[in-house]
């Protein structure tokens, strides 16, 4: 520091304001990262690890619910990121997305035991991607999904019900 101090007084008022910012840089970012870490959590936020293949309901920066899901297989992964959950569409048909895994498949009925989207299908990457009940839960827990987060069907109408609860749309992490 005194080899500093001494820069200073012999460099002229140039390298005293270069000396100024030297010292306010680390000031300035330790004041955004407490900044940051103390800013509120969103009410309400899901994360979903693929690893674990969970999707945690986070309230309040709490995990108030923890559920197994299924996820997208390696060649349809779910993709990875940061979402908001969008419309919920309760007891939703299932049409066959213009993909060749799809090919030949006839679109289901709401309900029906063969539509394997089973209660609701909350989006969260419209137009293919969501989260929704399944008609096979033997799934959960597995790399299963055309790149869906599926859930069994009461898990996944409770979650829609939150989601509800707490406006609509609540952010999504996919990690």
């Amino acid at each position: 520091m005194d080899a500093l101090k001494r820069l200073g007084e012999t460099r002229g008022p140039r390298s005293r304001v270069l000396l100024f910012g030297f010292a306010i840089v680390p000031v300035v970012i330790l004041a955004t990262l407490v900044r940051d870490s103390l800013a509120p959590a969103p009410p309400m936020q899901l994360v979903v690890s693929l690893s674990a293949r969970t999707l945690k309901v986070v309230e309040n920066g709490n995990v108030t619910r923890t559920y197994g899901v299924a996820i997208g297989r390696p060649s349809h992964p779910t993709p990875r990121g940061s979402f908001r959950t969008g419309t919920i569409d309760w007891n939703p048909s299932w049409t066959p997305p213009p993909t060749n895994w799809a090919r030949g498949k006839k679109p289901q009925p709401p309900g029906a035991a063969s539509n394997p989207i089973q209660g609701v299908k909350i989006y969260f990457r419209a137009p293919y991607y969501y989260i929704h009940g399944t008609n096979n839960p033997g799934s959960i827990g597995e790399a299963a999904s055309h790149g869906c987060v599926r859930m069994t069907e009461p898990d996944a109408i409770s979650l829609a019900r939150l989601i509800e609860r707490s406006g609509g749309s609540v952010p999504l992490l996919i990690k």
